[in-house]
């Protein structure tokens, strides 16, 4: 594709990978040339929505592209994903926050449950680049909300897929491989978990025994992107930070798990009244 034909933020590429989780390749020049593995961006579908942080699933620095994959739950995503190939996304900014800390450290275990097996990809294949042996595990509600599982697997020496009905691979959460994982490897240097809050909670609660860092990368409230809100203020250890500029990574062990989860809850009223007038207005076209 010729890019002098494109316009910024226009969406390349949309594709339903699992049920309510769509694919989307943007053209973004600037930002596939800065991005770096774990950090993020803010998106608005049209000029009047709301910013929603999304982190970077992938970039290509030479077509100009970067790709994210959002899950279509409340207003916003949903507007996000409606978007075709030629429309553009009203905002696209960043890229934000602090990106991975890529060294070798050895061996690394990579935990992705549901939409985080797309954050996780391309931190994990920068750390095998590094040199890291990587260890993978994916887990998902069922088969059907399963994706990625293949570029994941070209990224790791080894993959764990669990599901929690046993619909395909393991039976179970991805907290029991991953203690098998400590118990078996006692070189793991580093555990990387992205996926729900509660799941990451378990999952750092999982490898505390084990003394081994644990990184999560948090999907906060966020407005403006830049800590002056403090919309996505987290308690990390006895700090106030902000997952905009301090983050989205931070140290599982530290993290006020409980907290958070109440402060995701802050806007529930609001966000389940937007959905419903979205859907009405939907259904009324």
């Amino acid at each position: 594709m010729n890019q002098d034909s494109l316009y910024p933020n226009q969406i390349l590429y949309r594709r339903e990978i699992a049920p309510a989780i769509f694919e989307l390749r943007v053209y973004t020049p600037f930002l596939a040339r800065k991005a770096r593995p774990g950090e993020f961006v803010l998106v608005m579908a049209d000029p009047r929505g709301e910013r929603i942080p999304l982190t970077i699933a992938d970039f290509d620095r030479q077509a100009g592209n970067i790709t994210l994959v959002v899950m279509a739950i409340g207003t916003s995503t949903r507007k996000i994903t409606s978007l075709l190939p030629g429309q553009t996304l009203s905002a696209c900014i960043g890229p934000l926050g602090v990106a991975s800390e890529i060294e070798n450290y050895g061996t690394v275990v990579m935990v992705a449950g549901g939409v985080g097996a797309a954050p996780i990809y391309p931190i994990a294949r920068a750390l095998r680049e590094a040199g890291n042996r990587v260890i993978t595990v994916q887990g998902a509600r069922n088969k059907h909300l399963l994706f990625w599982t293949d570029r994941l697997a070209d990224v790791s020496d080894q993959i764990i897929v669990t599901t929690d009905d046993g619909s395909f691979g393991r039976k179970g959460l991805v907290t029991e491989p991953l203690v098998e994982i400590l118990r078996q490897q006692p070189d793991v240097r580093r555990v990387y978990a992205i996926g729900p809050t509660p799941m990451m909670k378990f999952c750092a609660l999982a490898t505390a025994p084990f003394n081994v860092r644990t990184i999560v990368s948090l999907n906060t409230i966020m407005i403006d992107g830049t800590g002056m809100c403090g919309g996505c203020r987290v308690m990390v250890g006895d700090k106030t930070l902000f997952t905009c500029v301090d983050g989205p990574e931070f140290d599982g062990h530290l993290v006020n798990w409980d907290l958070l989860l109440s402060r995701q809850k802050i806007y529930a009223r609001e966000e389940q009244c937007s959905l419903e007038r979205y859907l009405q207005q939907m259904e009324a076209r």
